[in-house]
């Protein structure tokens, strides 16, 4: 027996090596992949071909060799899969608290970890293990992103490309499509991402156009399904078999108990339509998470609208940005973390609240002076463009909203204006003022519509079915909202109760002006006052989407800081209101 085993394990070392061969000449001939050795006190890294020792010290295993009779008749008949949930890439703390005490991975500040990580690379036996492990990386990143097996792996989007960063359960569940025979089925417990986010775009479209989704079932972690994973982290148990195409499959969204599998699907689950996302997301294909049926008819209404990332000639346009990190170096040495009396401050997402610029003020924890605006104002503009004097966004009223947002938190969306000269982080952003040629996007009157829009239960509700824990531009660019103008109707009513809740201060004097509020004495600071405001702005919202009282009242009983059976709709009632014309964009 032991000359038998010896015998085969030589077999399998001989095969495992020419396989690795064919593997190498993957690596360098057909795909060009470059090996990358990092530099340790340099970005650059130093790049050679491949060798058969790197391909080797992967220890790559070959499915077609170990499996052969599987794959003479197609593939696997079924797989059942919990794939890990990481991005491939170097992780430094991971690294260096193998070697410290002081680092742990989740407690321990970015300054901190820092100046511990350049004490511990004077050892050279460290610095040189650093290396190597830095080293495994790009060279497999590369493979990912270019071999015909992962061709899922990246999504364009609008012509860019998405989801930069490889995440190993993509990668398992693209590989579990291939390891599948025709009718082949799988089951694949993995982040809730995989419908949602831009990075697996692609993957959604492998699933609906050469399979049949059989199952898309969420749990939100709230019984600690998974120890040591976040609360309000979401996870699915998807099905599907390999094949055909999908028209429509069941859902569940939000779960929190592990025996709610055990009826999954019945006649009471969602059966979502394909054709449906497709008309919601036209680019992303992101799916929302319908909880009941009214959803879905709210959803159908929405789609009568255009997106908001839409380019629409004759109509205004947004074009959103993300302006500082105060990390970057190029401009953080000019930022002050005390208040000097000429200076403009630096807003977070966390200063803002809805209809409010002044929310935290106090808490703002960047100051750019007054002395330093020339110099910033040129490194803003870069080395192509002149400082002239232009007018430049951040001397302007701007519209924006925070960054940082779950669908679990009280509201998603949180946007208001803020007033002119105020620069921004890139966790509060902002739709841009000017063109390349210094001619107004979006009109004031404008902007206060669509803060009124966005700050909407109506909108809300539809935002928070789709995102997770940020807002980013994609998501607030499918939003499908009215291209309302002025002549349109309710624009006046509404840009009139948007400016008495945002005109509050004298910053806002010449907003208010603008449309007609005179000034910021006609804004409205009490409190019942302003409710009443918001109430009669959310009802005429709702009114512009075509939805019922009980689609309305639906609405509002998803949002946790209300009622469940709220007794009625915010004034006025939605009943009163006449019918919205059809030729309203």
């Amino acid at each position: 027996m032991l000359a038998l085993r010896n015998h085969i394990d030589k077999l399998n070392a001989e095969s495992q090596a020419k396989l690795n061969q064919l593997l190498l000449k993957e690596f360098s001939w057909k795909l060009g992949i470059k090996y990358e050795e990092a530099q340790l006190n340099s970005k650059k890294t130093k790049k050679r071909d491949v060798t058969i020792a790197d391909i080797d010290a992967l220890e790559p295993f070959h499915w077609g060799y170990h499996f052969d009779k599987v794959f003479e008749r197609g593939g696997f008949d079924a797989i059942i899969a919990n794939p890990p949930w990481e991005i491939f890439k170097p992780q430094a703390k991971e690294f260096f608290a193998h070697h410290s005490n002081l680092v742990t991975k989740n407690k321990m500040d970015i300054k901190t970890f820092e100046k511990e990580q350049k004490k511990l690379l004077q050892n050279p036996e460290i610095a040189a293990a650093w290396l190597a492990y830095k080293n495994r990386f790009p060279y497999v990143s590369s493979y990912y992103r270019s071999a015909e097996d992962y061709r899922n792996q990246i999504s364009v989007v609008n012509g860019r490309k998405q989801g930069t960063d490889i995440n190993l359960y993509k990668l398992f569940l693209e590989r579990c499509f291939h390891l599948l025979r025709d009718s082949g089925e799988c089951g694949i417990v993995i982040p809730s991402g995989v419908y949602t986010d831009l990075g697996t775009k692609q993957l959604r479209e492998m699933l609906f156009s050469q399979t049949e989704v059989t199952g898309l079932f969420c749990f939100e972690n709230r019984k600690s399904i998974f120890e040591g994973v976040d609360s309000r982290f979401k996870f699915v148990v998807l099905s599907f078999e390999k094949g055909g195409k999908t028209q429509a499959f069941p859902t569940r969204f939000m779960r929190h108990e592990v025996k709610e599998l055990q009826d999954f699907p019945n006649s009471d689950d969602i059966e979502l339509d394909v054709d449906l996302i497709r008309r919601l997301s036209p680019d992303s294909l992101s799916i929302m998470e319908f909880k009941q049926t009214i959803d879905v008819g709210i959803a159908e209404k929405m789609t009568r609208f255009p997106l908001l990332g839409e380019q629409i000639e004759g109509k205004w346009n947004l074009k959103l940005t993300r302006e500082l990190d105060p990390t970057n170096k190029k401009y953080s040495y000019l930022l002050q973390s005390e208040f000097f009396q000429e200076s403009f401050p630096i807003y977070e997402g966390k200063i803002i609240h809805q209809f409010d610029h002044k929310f935290a003020l106090d808490q703002v924890k960047n100051w750019l002076k007054k002395e330093d605006e020339k110099e910033f104002r040129q490194i803003i503009l870069g080395e192509r463009e002149s400082d002239l004097g232009q007018k430049m966004d951040y001397q302007d009223y701007r519209l924006g909203f925070r960054k940082i947002a779950r669908n679990t938190d009280i509201r998603t969306m949180i946007s208001t204006i803020i007033p002119a000269n105020n620069f921004c982080s890139e966790n509060f952003q902002v739709a841009l003022s000017f063109d390349e040629n210094g001619n107004r996007r979006i009109k004031y009157a404008e902007m206060l519509m669509l803060c009124a829009l966005w700050n909407s239960f109506v909108v809300d509700f539809m935002l928070r079915q789709r995102v997770s824990a940020n807002i980013n531009f994609f998501y607030v660019y499918q939003l499908t909202i009215p291209r309302l103008q002025k002549g349109d109707q309710w624009f006046d009513e509404i840009v009139e109760r948007a400016a008495k809740l945002i005109c509050t201060t004298p910053e806002f004097d010449d907003l208010a002006a603008e449309v007609g509020l005179s000034s910021h004495k006609n804004g409205v600071t009490d409190e019942a006052e302003r409710g009443k405001l918001r109430a009669e702005l959310d009802g005429i919202i709702a009114h512009l989407y075509g939805l019922t009282e009980s689609e309305f009242t639906h609405i509002l009983s998803t949002f946790p800081s209300l009622p469940k059976k709220p007794n009625k709709p915010p004034s006025p009632p939605l009943k009163t209101l006449p019918t919205t014309p059809k030729s309203l964009p």
